[in-house]
């Protein structure tokens, strides 16, 4: 059997730079299809990185290994994820700016209300979540739970619906505009009288 050296060698941990656009590193950034973006928030943010990657030598020595056909491939490749990313984030904007929160306050029996949150995970924040917070901020029970429709909803108990609106635009109003939240009230239906 061949010795083992024991000696005081200790395993060196790396710093690895994640992307702020698309959390992948910088090397691998082009496959992402936000290459524009994040190449700006490099060059920001980790400027001797990006000097490494996109400056004028590193490009032209890049380049320079790759056949003609290979760069015309390269080019278009990278305009229809650009175009493609575009496309998205219109489509997600368009989403966003279509898309309501629904806030009602619903009757349970007499003067019991609850109040059902919906519409808040497009944009993007998490139902679980926020049903936890609002439990917290209002001391009383909270959870996510699905519509019989299959959408996503939260139910507070207590009639808290212009109390959760404000809470809404005040903790999440950069993310929530206030034009797309709307409040409901939804009573229940009285029985006919002698039925």
């Amino acid at each position: 059997m061949a010795e083992v050296d024991s000696g005081s060698v200790e395993p060196q941990a790396r710093h690895i730079v994640y992307c702020g656009v698309c959390t992948l590193p910088p090397e691998y950034c082009e496959f992402g299809g936000t290459a524009k973006k994040c190449e700006e928030w490099l060059k920001e943010n980790h400027s001797d990185l990006w000097n490494e990657l996109y400056s004028e030598e590193a490009v032209t020595a890049n380049l320079s290994t790759l056949s003609v056909s290979a760069q015309e491939r390269a080019a278009k490749d990278a305009a229809k994820k650009e175009a493609k990313a575009a496309q998205s984030e219109a489509r997600d904007a368009e989403k966003k700016a279509a898309s309501k929160v629904l806030i009602k306050r619903v009757e349970r029996n007499k003067r019991k209300h609850v109040t059902v949150i919906m519409g808040l995970e497009v944009f993007g924040l998490e139902n679980k979540k926020i049903a936890k917070d609002l439990g917290k901020k209002f001391a009383t029970g909270s959870s996510m739970t699905r519509s019989p429709a299959g959408a996503e909803e939260i139910t507070v108990q207590g009639d808290v619906s212009d109390d959760v609106r404000e809470w809404l635009l005040e903790v999440h109003g950069d993310k929530v505009p206030e034009a797309n939240i709307e409040l409901i009230e939804d009573k229940k239906k009285k029985k006919a009288e002698g039925a």
